[in-house]
């Protein structure tokens, strides 16, 4: 199943395995119980709105106290902990999703809603910057992708992935080091040249990763999934919102800065 191939750990390679066609060469899925895309996009603005809700009250709560410690902090904690195991959850339990993916979103809310939060105090306005950026590379992308301008070879699928990996590595190999306090290459996240570009190399890979989020979905759609199957897409999409958001924000953050 190559053909649904993402780097997204939420819309993975294996997403749609279960649902083999009959030996008619048609969907398992009933006609009227299958995922489309109007479907798809209604779920996404719905978790869309989880995420506002809890982010919104954490940025006031925050705003209004000042009190990092006693709020951000295990607010955050919460979310990254909770949105963890839901995200886990989810991807292991896909038909679950329908519940899973909206706690997921609300708990992300509480990151993002203290993270911006602590970004708005050292750089005023940043948050609502990060957020337009975020929104307008969204439907940047869509509009290329849908015009064809971007096209989802397999030559960009597996790099994308590649690149997300490396990523990845990258950061647990940071993050592992840092236990036993070893600097390694910590440059980047300085605000120097160094930092600069590797923060728009990583939102360049999150961005690209909405393209074969957009991809995963029109073949979902294509392929006759399950109806739950709108939550999960929905879900996946939302993870990479969320990391191109934080990326954005980061990037933005090093450019005030200087």
């Amino acid at each position: 199943m190559a053909l649904f191939k993402t780097a997204n750990p939420a819309l993975g390679q294996n997403t749609f395995s279960d649902f083999q066609k009959s030996q008619y060469g048609g969907p398992l899925v009933d006609a009227s119980a299958r995922m489309t895309l109007s479907g798809t996009i209604n779920k996404t603005g719905i978790l869309l709105l989880c995420v506002v809700a809890t982010a919104a009250w954490t940025w006031n709560s925050f705003m209004q106290t000042h009190d990092l410690m006693s709020f951000a902090v295990p607010a955050i904690m919460i979310g990254v902990i909770g949105g963890l195991i839901f995200a886990f959850i989810t991807i292991f339990k896909k038909e679950w999703s329908p519940v899973t993916a909206p706690i997921y979103a609300l708990l992300e809310g509480l990151v993002l809603g203290g993270i911006s939060a602590m970004f708005e105090l050292q750089h005023p306005g940043i948050a609502m910057e990060a957020v337009a950026l975020t929104f307008g590379t969204l439907f940047v992308l869509l509009f290329l992708y849908k015009t064809g301008v971007i096209k989802v070879t397999q030559k960009f699928r597996l790099g994308v992935v590649a690149a997300t990996g490396g990523i990845f590595l990258f950061y647990m190999a940071q993050m592992l080091l840092s236990f036993f306090h070893i600097p390694f290459f910590s440059s980047v996240y300085g605000n120097g040249i160094v930092g600069i570009g590797f923060s728009l190399i990583v939102v360049t890979v999150a961005a690209l990763n909405l393209v074969l989020d957009f991809d995963f979905v029109e073949q979902g759609v294509a392929y006759g999934a399950p109806r739950y199957m709108e939550w999960y897409a929905a879900f996946g999409i939302i993870v990479t919102l969320v990391w191109l958001y934080l990326e954005i924000l980061r990037l933005l953050a090093k450019m005030r800065s200087r």
